[in-house]
């Protein structure tokens, strides 16, 4: 069974936007089977409820359920927990604190052991232990 990725949001906010191709996820981590956190969807789903235009609402829709048709949903459980709690406090320790639904993303690519795909390696880059998949350049071109 192929490899699988956490995909964190802001890749799928800029396939959604149209300025990130999914061709280069595929190229990054060919065959990888993809996931999303619940805290992912939940952000994906709170864009949906704040649409300023009726046709902006029916766009989002269409993208968020064809996306969740595809991808598997890794909940918050005890080991995300864990993982946040431990990440959380070496974060703080150092002054590095990140985002809250960023941190329990990256507690959730911890907790699976997998790879997380980001365009925000800036700051998950401060998570220590956490793999980060890189998109190419190159592929971030609008259509």
């Amino acid at each position: 069974m192929s490899e699988l990725v956490l995909v964190d949001t802001s890749v799928l906010v800029a396939m959604e936007r149209g300025t990130l191709r999914l061709s280069a996820l595929a190229e990054a981590e060919p065959g990888a089977r993809l996931a999303v956190s619940a805290i992912t969807v939940s952000e994906l789903l709170h864009g949906w409820h704040r649409a300023k235009t009726q046709s902006q609402r029916e766009s989002r829709e269409r993208f968020l359920t064809a996306l969740l048709g595809q991808l598997e949903i890794l909940p918050f459980d005890l080991e995300v927990a864990r993982e946040h709690g431990r990440a959380w406090a070496l974060l703080a320790e150092r002054g590095e604190i990140i985002g809250a639904h960023d941190l329990i993303i990256a507690a959730t690519a911890l907790a699976h052991r997998v790879p997380l795909a980001t365009l925000n390696e800036r700051d998950f880059r401060r998570v220590d232990g956490l793999q980060l998949v890189p998109i190419p350049l190159n592929r971030r071109a609008r259509r």
